[in-house]
């Protein structure tokens, strides 16, 4: 029989690739989204195969679905600064009540839970490369707060979930990750290069350029967190590519990719932006035997041919 899987935020970058990976492995997926974010368009090609079905539901209400249900992955939530900033009273919803509601039908399905938390939960931290042992260093009433807490609400009630109701639960820590379906208005660094890159536009730098980014292809991250879901380990587990770089490099890489004359300007770095950013994967490496494979030149040549084809 075939495992069920409920995806909230399905429709989105990391969420459409996850309902892709989950019926290629030959799950059932219920794809939910209320498309503030997402996009019907990354999943259309799945609107004809009989083990997918999409729902359009706003999560922070009760979620009601029918039948059984083996896994629950809440994926739902606007991810990039862009979205929570226009977003933000929708992102703390759905960062509390979302999860709540989504921990409520796994409990009910007897299901298992998985959370997709973020790497911002280390706000601008004082360790690097970041372990998940690491507490954070976060402004919680800045205005990237509203995301920030929020995520760090849901591992607190997933984790009060798994401890008092002994339900089954995974939380996944996500960096910076990019790839094919990315919209070009997300707002985050590989999305605004590219675009100003293919334009011949200057390309925008805040800050100095200096603060580094770890970047994970989306192909990679996806087989990590499925990993995840099938493992035992109930703990938080840092997925992404401990590559780490200043933006300034890549920059670099984008325009030589994409045959760019665009040259840098430079603007002030947003309030709270995180100076460094890597994860340290020791956990994955060791637990799920996980790393990434795909590297940075290749990806960014993917997502720039993406890109183009949406020109």
């Amino acid at each position: 029989m075939k495992k069920v899987a409920l995806i909230t935020g399905g429709a989105g970058f990391i969420g459409s690739h996850l309902c892709d990976l989950l019926i290629e492995k030959g799950c059932r997926v219920i794809c939910m989204d209320n498309l503030l974010t997402g996009d019907k368009e990354n999943v259309r090609h799945l609107f004809k195969d009989r083990n997918f079905e999409f729902v359009n539901h706003n999560v922070t209400k009760r979620i009601d679905v029918k039948g059984r249900i083996d896994y629950v992955l809440h994926f739902a939530s606007p991810a990039s600064p862009a979205d929570y900033l226009k977003y933000p009273i929708q992102t703390l919803k759905v960062g509390s009540l979302g999860t709540h509601n989504a921990l409520g039908v796994a409990k009910d399905k007897r299901a298992v839970f998985l959370l997709a938390s973020t790497s911002e939960i280390y706000g601008d931290p004082h360790v690097n490369p970041q372990p998940e042992s690491y507490w954070g260093h976060v402004n919680c009433i800045g205005p990237r707060g509203v995301y920030d807490e929020a995520k760090r609400f849901a591992e607190a009630v997933t984790m009060a979930y798994h401890r008092y109701h002994k339900m089954d639960t995974r939380i996944v820590r996500i960096f910076n990750t990019y790839g094919e379906r990315m919209r070009p208005d997300d707002g985050r660094a590989i999305p605004n290069f590219i675009n100003q890159a293919l334009a011949d536009k200057p390309i925008t730098i805040y800050g100095s350029g200096c603060q580094t980014r770890s970047f994970c292809y989306i192909s990679d991250l996806a087989s990590g967190i499925y990993g995840l879901l099938v493992s035992k380990y109930k703990m938080p587990m840092n997925i992404g590519n401990p590559e780490e770089m200043p933006l300034l490099k890549l920059a670099g890489i984008i325009i030589k990719l994409s045959d760019s004359r665009s040259r840098l300007i430079f603007k002030p770095l947003p309030v709270d932006d995180p100076k460094v950013r890597c994860p340290d994967i020791a956990m994955a490496r060791k637990t799920l035997e996980w790393h990434p494979v795909v590297g940075l030149e290749e990806g960014i040549a993917r997502t720039i041919a993406y890109f183009k084809k949406l020109q």
